[in-house]
């Protein structure tokens, strides 16, 4: 009996003393999820504090304008003036590496040329899959079953460097990301991407999905012809708030838009295996620089070594404009015993960028692209060529200004006995 009175007034004093510490377990639960979130704040502030850090290194780097070409540390780098191709710097610009994000100019580049061709529009309606939202890594955090326009995703791809926009776009021409792939492969091929293999839309580490300097920079160069996509890789910031509780806020990635006087893209990257990357573009006074930066270990030199390069550019060379949108060029006759001709007309501004203190005179060389018996008004008709010292250094598409066709043979006879008199 003493037993069960004994066990009765112990499990009496359990109770009340767990009761009397009620309280202080309430504390040390909050004091607990305090500590949590003070350490969740902390990893934000110092996500973003690295961010600054960029940005005022960045900063700080450009508007120093100093170094040697010989300082370059990434693994590899390219400098090169994209009218004409010319190479100007490099380093181990044919080994491979993992590219990261600059992936995905080659997912831009067959974007852009299928809105210029027609086959889809910036306007279009793109759904997101649940394959593209559970994208990792950078992202517009795009929701399942999202409609966004085809425009909206490019932006997000250019500015945030969105996976998940990647693979929407991927997915709405391609099919399957798979799918896509192959046309990315395909194109490389048709370009002279030698030493490029892509597995993927967006750059994210997969096995063979690699390339090299040289090859950014000819898929880089081929996308600078489609002018609209510097609209969008030059925006710092951009909120997209159109049928969104909540908007999404686009921050470029590329903070040399921001610091480095004329840069207006156009990729960067960074995974593991493929540490710091960049794909960077720059105009000053008629004058482009594209640098890829390849393997670089941190941001910091990433941005330096491109900033370096771009200014040796920039320190070198200049620019001229030999034409303008819708100047005659030349007159082209239908023959050689003929006075029929039609005027050759420019149809876009003529910019070429030639080293400083060049010597020599420009000239011009028609091509027509087919000995035909007529023409129409504005009809391409093939391409005027500058040469400087027997180099070419640009062109641009030609255009005849009427309708015309060759005479026949009594023209010519009269022509020929008109020329006798002369």
């Amino acid at each position: 009996m003493n037993k069960k009175y004994i066990k009765i007034l112990s499990l009496s004093l359990l109770l009340i003393l767990s009761f009397l510490m009620l309280p202080f377990q309430t504390i040390a639960l909050a004091v607990e999820d305090d500590t949590k979130q003070d350490q969740n704040e902390k990893s934000e502030e110092k996500a973003t504090e690295e961010e600054d850090d960029e940005e005022q290194e960045t900063k700080a780097e450009v508007s120093e304008e100093k170094g040697s070409m010989s300082n370059i540390e990434a693994k590899s780098a390219l400098l090169m003036e994209p009218i004409s191709g010319k190479i100007i710097y490099e380093k181990n610009i044919d080994e491979k590496f993992a590219p990261a994000s600059v992936t995905k100019i080659m997912t831009m580049l067959i974007a852009m040329e299928a809105v210029d061709s027609g086959k889809i529009s910036l306007e279009d309606k793109v759904t997101c899959s649940e394959n593209a939202k559970n994208m990792g890594g950078s992202t517009m955090l795009l929701d399942t079953g999202e409609i966004r326009t085809l425009e909206e995703l490019i932006k997000g791809v250019a500015i945030a460097s969105g996976n998940d926009a990647a693979v929407a776009i991927a997915e709405y021409i391609g099919g399957t990301e798979d799918d896509f792939a192959v046309l990315m492969n395909k194109r490389a091929e048709e370009l002279g991407m030698k030493n490029t293999n892509f597995i993927n839309c967006n750059g994210l580490p997969a096995e063979g999905h690699l390339s090299t300097a040289r090859d950014i920079a000819i898929m880089s160069q081929e996308l600078l012809k489609h002018p609209i996509i510097l609209k969008y890789s030059a925006i710092y910031m951009e909120t997209i708030s159109e049928g969104r509780k909540s908007p999404i806020e686009l921050v470029n990635h590329n903070k040399l838009v921001r610091f480095f006087a004329g840069c207006d893209g156009l990729k960067t990257g960074f995974t593991n295996d493929a540490k710091y990357c960049i794909s960077a573009t720059a105009k000053r006074d008629g004058v482009r620089m594209l640098t890829v930066i390849m393997g670089a270990p941190t941001y910091k030199t990433r941005n330096r070594d491109a900033g370096i390069l771009m200014n040796h550019g920039f320190s070198k060379f200049q620019g001229k404009k030999l034409l303008s949108k819708d100047e005659a060029v030349e007159e082209v006759y239908m023959g050689e015993k003929t006075d029929r001709f039609f005027v050759a007309k420019a149809l876009e501004d003529l910019e070429v960028v030639i080293p400083k203190g060049s010597d020599g005179e420009f000239v011009k060389k028609i091509v027509i692209n087919e000995d035909k018996s007529e023409y129409k008004e504005a009809e391409i008709v093939g391409k005027c060529e500058i040469y400087l010292n027997d180099e070419i250094v640009g062109e641009v598409q030609i255009y005849s200004d009427r309708d015309i066709e060759k005479g026949g043979i009594l023209e010519n006879i009269k022509y020929s006995i008109k020329s006798l008199f002369q």
